[in-house]
């Protein structure tokens, strides 16, 4: 059953509440004040083949329900932001992988006029979620400030989206073929704080350190629910950023998967790769040069942010509770 947002949940998305779907579960878990976390959908469509994809997403959404929280996988359905997707939906956006587009911020307004189907980057999840009033999304890893960005520009819209908008975002740290340390100066620029869970120093996804460290490290969910909490009384518009390491058994070792990245790198150059087409080219190359570890810690490192997140969204509708 579709709802469309109404109350706290449409005030907050007036703009876009007429192209905004929100699932019946998810509408009852606002209503009753329940820990809700957003998914996004791109690492269904286009991060992993079928039917890994499926069971992977399956998976995220069990992991969040086992910290008695309430999951909602975000997707463009039918040129409409879905927030909240039914089995027989997930199925179907992970059946048609690369046939859905790749929906942005940029993207969502023609989506809606064509009336298309794609899978929500982490900007396009934030903006949902945002509109849906759920304040934590996990994800894999942002996107950031790529290499060589002083001469092709190319900066991911999620850090944009991070200054903007008051969502909470659990993720492995921004992905390793990226430059991590501007990517950390872009959030500090916009004022975005970058916190560690059990760990001092910023994750690099497939590696648990990139040698940046974070702005604060906290060692529970709750006090990153109060964190959370604190930056919504003061009215701040932004989001926060939580840098969760990859599980260390799962892990792949700096050394180790900076070689891997060089290689892919080179190989993209060499086929005039660039642009929105680059991360996904490249995701795939180190798949392939990496024997599959990539995608075994991809896996591992998702459902590793879904815990947290989903243990923060319970702690955080519980200081709300209290409040």
């Amino acid at each position: 059953m579709i709802t469309s947002p109404s109350g706290a949940s449409a005030a907050a998305s007036s703009a876009l509440s007429p192209l905004v779907r929100i699932s019946g579960e998810v509408r009852a878990a606002l209503d009753d004040g329940r820990g809700l976390v957003a998914l996004e959908s791109t690492i269904i469509t286009h991060g992993m083949p079928w039917p890994e994809n499926l069971d992977m997403a399956r998976a995220v959404e069990d992991a969040v329900r086992a910290q008695s929280a309430v999951p909602a996988t975000i997707a463009v359905i039918d040129g409409h932001l879905q927030v909240g997707l039914d089995d027989a939906a997930l199925e179907s956006l992970a059946r048609g992988g690369t046939s859905a587009i790749k929906v942005s911020r940029r993207d969502l307004a023609v989506a809606a006029v064509r009336k298309a189907t794609g899978g929500t980057t982490v900007a396009a999840t934030m903006i949902a979620a945002a509109a849906a009033g759920i304040a934590v999304f996990a994800t894999g890893g942002i996107g950031g400030v790529h290499r060589g960005a002083e001469t092709t520009f190319d900066i991911s819209a999620d850090l944009e989206e991070l200054g903007n908008t008051p969502v909470a975002v659990v993720c492995a740290g921004a992905k390793s073929i990226l430059d991590i340390p501007k990517t950390l100066e872009y959030l500090e620029t916009r004022g975005v704080p970058v916190l560690g869970y059990r760990t001092d120093v910023f994750p690099a996804f497939f590696s648990r350190e990139s040698g940046s460290g974070v702005d604060a490290r906290f060692d529970s969910a709750a006090e990153i629910a109060a964190v959370i909490a604190a930056q919504r009384a003061y009215g701040l518009k932004g989001g926060i950023l939580i840098g969760n390491p990859a599980p260390e058994e799962d892990a792949l070792p700096a050394n180790k998967i900076d070689s891997t990245i060089a290689a892919a790198l080179e190989d993209a150059d060499r086929a005039g790769i660039a642009g929105k087409d680059i991360t996904p080219f490249l995701l795939g190359r180190i798949k392939d040069l990496s024997g599959g570890a990539s995608l075994k810690a991809n896996i591992a490192l998702v459902l590793n942010n879904a815990r947290l997140a989903g243990a923060i969204a319970t702690e955080l509708a519980a200081l709300r509770r209290s409040a």
